[in-house]
């Protein structure tokens, strides 16, 4: 069995508008020590990660803590926003068509077909390891839209606000047999009209 440690990134300052270089909040740097402390008890073999910096710093000190590099894959990354990444009912509209794509953005179903590429590339070179994700919001919801196609839009904005959030996929070579949601954290987004951070 592989197991799969999904690590949705910690809080982010928003303000920042490069989204590939936001980094976290002086809160969200803190809050990657319970990450680290979640992952002390288990035995890691290998860390990958969205090259978005959000990302990265919240397992860098779990990679550390192992004498791991962090694999850098840039299709892991979070999806490309259009003009309207912000207001509210997109999220609706993007889930109810996975093809629909803004101007400049990108679709949900690009996002998970280039993740779920990522995730098939790791999951051949890492049999029966266990190994951490460090990724996003929307990129992590389409993966698990993927394995699970009740996982909605709903499901989405449960843990919009869960940062960071680690969820477990167990795998049977690139089946994947179960899932658990461990550690989470409520940090709310600015305003109601939430970003696919």
């Amino acid at each position: 069995m592989t197991k799969i440690f999904f690590v949705r990134h910690a809080q982010p300052e928003h303000s920042w508008n490069d989204d590939r270089t936001r980094p976290l909040t002086d809160e969200g740097l803190k809050d990657t020590l319970k990450v680290l402390n979640f992952f002390k008890e288990l035995n890691v073999d290998c860390f990958y990660s969205s090259p978005y910096k959000r990302s990265i710093q919240t397992i860098e000190s779990t990679a550390r803590y192992f004498d791991k590099e962090i694999i850098v894959y840039e299709r892991l990354k979070e999806r490309i926003k259009g003009p309207n990444g912000n207001i509210q009912g997109m999220f609706q509209k993007r889930w109810a068509d996975k093809n629909y794509c803004e101007k400049d953005g990108e679709s949900l179903l690009s996002v998970q077909n280039r993740n779920i590429a990522a995730l098939n590339d790791i999951l051949e070179h890492n049999i029966g390891k266990t190994v951490v994700i460090g990724t996003h919001g929307t990129a992590l919801s389409s993966i698990l839209n993927y394995f699970d196609e009740t996982f909605s839009c709903d499901s989405f904005l449960r843990i919009i606000d869960w940062m960071p959030y680690i969820v477990e996929l167990n795998f049977e070579y690139k089946n994947c047999i179960k899932l658990f949601e461990h550690l989470y954290i409520h940090k709310e987004f600015l305003g109601k009209a939430r970003a696919d951070k």
